[in-house]
């Protein structure tokens, strides 16, 4: 899947999202497919195979070509192309992430990705102060160069999106970009369609739902060098995208409150577990300054599924499904356990998770589903 500056052709980019929009196909898997078959095209012809030795019944259903088509233009007729992993336009920060989405459905003005970002989060029910402060900061971050990044919701998410709409911003949705969500935002997605920027990796005509919301938070957090929590309960969906901050290796700023206001409680627990304390744009601007001049972290080490490996024997892969179970296990502990080379390992994740019998977990771990 190369360095950036790889550029596909329309059919290779076709293929590829042919591949992510397979059935049990997730960014992980297919990023193992595109290193052991050296391609989507080779790697759709693969499917069946691995499936069936992952002990699935069924391949995975693939889109057809025509589908693939009419998804490339749908977006396009609302302005929209696809961007690939790997190409120069793609956010060099979010290509860091071991789950980057191989393709972003991208509207707007794509060299805003390129400028340093950061995000700002919070509460859905903002109160009126983390609404003026959440404005103040996002004016303050633009007139500075900085582009910022949100989830599109109402509330703390709105506001950052519309005091930073002149300078810009980026806004990352949980469904297709034909799916506005809320409503409440329409004219809002429009405006940055038009100003600033707006990525999704789902497909067109996909409605969100609760459990889209968190991969969407991890897109928020990956384009941006740090996340600011303005306002959030101890139990928000800001708060997950805090955590999956600190997992990627951002930084985390929180602005207090009142111990009195429940939409406080979250961000001062965060300033308690470390989060930079932040009450305005020259707080922000003075942790993530020295972030920014940093070079640009390596990119990460490609799958070692080499092209070609041979075929794992049926007595290991009978002992990987005896070690694995409901509860998850590291991958690292499962190639000690069974004494196997990791790409062989690997291979044999994939066939289960190709024939629907495997969960990957965020931190990396996988478990059998029974």
């Amino acid at each position: 899947m190369g360095g950036r500056g790889v550029q596909l052709d329309p059919e290779q980019r076709r293929d590829w999202l042919r591949l992510i929009r397979t059935e049990n196909v997730g960014p992980r898997a297919f990023r193992s497919l595109i290193n052991r078959f050296g391609g989507a095209a080779a790697a759709l012809d693969a499917l069946p195979a691995l499936a069936r030795r992952g002990g699935g019944l069924l391949a995975p259903r693939v889109p057809s070509i025509s589908e693939a088509d009419a998804e490339i233009e749908a977006l396009a007729r609302l302005g929209g192309r696809f961007v690939a992993l790997g190409e120069s336009d793609y956010p060099a920060l979010l290509r860091q992430i071991d789950d980057a989405p191989p393709l972003l459905a991208l509207r707007g003005r794509g060299e805003l990705l390129d400028r340093p970002t950061v995000a700002i989060v919070g509460a859905r029910n903002a109160s009126g102060a983390g609404l003026t402060i959440t404005a103040r900061m996002a004016r303050g971050l633009g007139a500075a160069g900085w582009v910022v990044a949100s989830g599109l919701a109402r509330g703390i998410d709105a506001a950052a999106h519309a005091a930073s709409l002149a300078t810009g911003t980026i806004a990352v949705i949980a469904g297709g970009h034909d799916r506005p969500y809320p409503r409440e935002n329409v004219a809002l997605m429009e405006a940055i369609a038009e100003q600033g920027v707006i990525l999704s990796e789902m497909p067109m005509g996909w409605e969100p739902r609760a459990r889209d919301f968190p991969r969407r938070n991890r897109l928020v957090s990956g384009v941006s060098l740090g996340v600011v929590v303005v306002e959030a309960a101890e139990r928000s969906g800001s708060l997950i995208t805090a955590r999956l901050a600190a997992e990627q290796g951002r930084e985390v700023l929180a602005v207090p409150g009142s111990p009195l206001d429940p939409r406080a409680g979250g961000t001062n627990a965060l300033i308690k577990q470390g989060a930079a304390l932040v009450t305005g744009a020259e707080d922000v601007l003075e942790v993530l300054t020295l972030l920014r001049d940093r070079p640009p972290p390596l990119a990460l080490e490609e799958d070692t599924l080499a092209l070609d490996a041979g075929e794992p024997s049926d007595d290991l892969r009978a002992q990987i499904l005896s070690l694995l179970g409901p509860s998850p296990l590291q991958v690292d502990d499962l190639v000690v356990l069974s004494g196997a080379r990791v790409s062989d390992v690997q291979i044999l994740l994939l066939e289960l998770e190709l024939a629907g019998r495997l969960e990957r977990h965020r931190d990396g771990s996988v478990s059998l589903l029974v």
